[in-house]
C-alpha cells in the first residue's frame, strides 16, 4: 500500500512540474513580440533625408511639405532649431531636410536651405520680370 501511495505522489509531482513548464512558456511568448516591437521602433527612428522644393509651409505650427524627385513628404518640425530654420524659408525654396518617423508622423530633425539653387532661382525671377516689361510696351 505504501508503494502505491509513493507512485501516486510521484506521478502527481511529475504532472505538476510539467504543468509549471507549460505555464512558463506562455508568458515567454508575449515577451518575444515586445522584443520585436523594440526592433521595429528602432527602424522607425531611422533618419532619412529628402532634398527638394518646399510646396507648403507654416512656420508658426512647424508644418512643411517638401517635394523631392519621386515623392512629396509632409513634415512637422518639433525642435527649436528646425522651427527657427522654417521662419527664414518660403514656398519654392530648395531645402535638404533630415527627418525620422515618430508615432506615425514624419518629424523634421534639421532643415537646411540649398543656397546654390536658391540663388540661381532669384536671378531667373528678375530676368522674367525684365522680359515682362518690354512685352507691356
Amino acid at each position: 500500500m505504501k508503494n502505491a501511495i509513493k507512485v501516486v505522489v510521484l506521478a502527481l509531482t511529475v504532472l505538476s512540474f510539467g504543468g509549471l513548464s507549460f505555464a512558463q512558456s506562455k508568458p515567454a511568448t508575449p515577451s518575444t513580440p515586445s522584443a520585436d516591437k523594440k526592433e521595429t521602433t528602432s527602424t522607425k527612428s531611422k533618419n532619412s533625408r529628402i532634398t527638394g522644393e518646399i510646396t507648403s509651409l507654416d512656420a508658426k505650427s512647424g508644418m512643411l511639405a517638401v517635394k523631392g524627385k519621386d515623392k512629396e513628404v509632409n513634415l512637422t518640425a518639433e525642435s527649436k532649431s528646425a522651427k527657427g530654420a522654417l521662419e527664414k524659408l518660403k514656398v519654392g525654396d530648395m531645402v535638404t531636410v533630415s527627418y525620422s518617423e515618430k508615432d506615425g508622423k514624419m518629424v523634421a530633425n534639421s532643415v537646411k536651405a540649398n543656397k546654390s539653387t536658391a540663388s540661381k532661382s532669384k536671378p531667373m525671377d528678375k530676368q522674367s520680370d525684365m522680359d515682362k516689361k518690354p512685352a507691356t510696351k
